[in-house]
């Protein structure tokens, strides 16, 4: 093998011990669970370095969903993810923000990831954080009293 094959080896090696630690995220997975009667669940939770938590729960196709999320690290973020995708979210907090409101496009089971920056993450920062989530029953319908 010739010297530049050798080197390049080696660069090849060095990115992938580097990447590593990137590729060995901590996924936790939870469902979301409502109290009977309740449109809503406020959860306290908290991560550190590159863990992060995918909540899941089921919507149906023009349901609201709105989520906030309140923290202690501004480095914490969530993204949410439909049905059937696991790597494309369409609501991406690290650029909307710490709000979510409006109509879900799909029928299925929906993913809310909480994260932290890369560069938190790398400085093995920790988020105490509270995520509030709220899916209205599309079912229920305003009640109306006779007059």
């Amino acid at each position: 093998m010739s010297k530049r094959h050798t080197l390049a080896a080696l660069a090849s090696a060095v990115v992938f011990l580097q990447a590593h630690p990137i590729m060995a995220q901590d996924q936790i997975v939870k469902q979301v669970h409502f109290a009977k009667g309740s449109s809503g669940s406020i959860i306290n939770d908290k991560i550190k370095g590159y863990q992060f938590i995918d909540y899941k729960l089921v919507a149906k196709a023009g349901q609201i969903m709105t989520v906030d999320l309140k923290t202690s690290n501004r480095s914490n973020y969530f993204n949410i993810l439909q049905p059937g995708v696991q790597d494309e979210a369409f609501f991406i907090g690290q650029n909307e923000g710490e709000h979510f409101s409006g109509a879900l496009p799909a029928n299925g089971e929906y993913t809310i990831r909480v994260y932290l920056m890369r560069s938190a993450a790398r400085r093995n920062e920790a988020a105490n954080f509270t995520l509030n989530v709220a899916l209205p029953n599309p079912l229920l319908q305003p009640v109306t009293m006779p007059k």
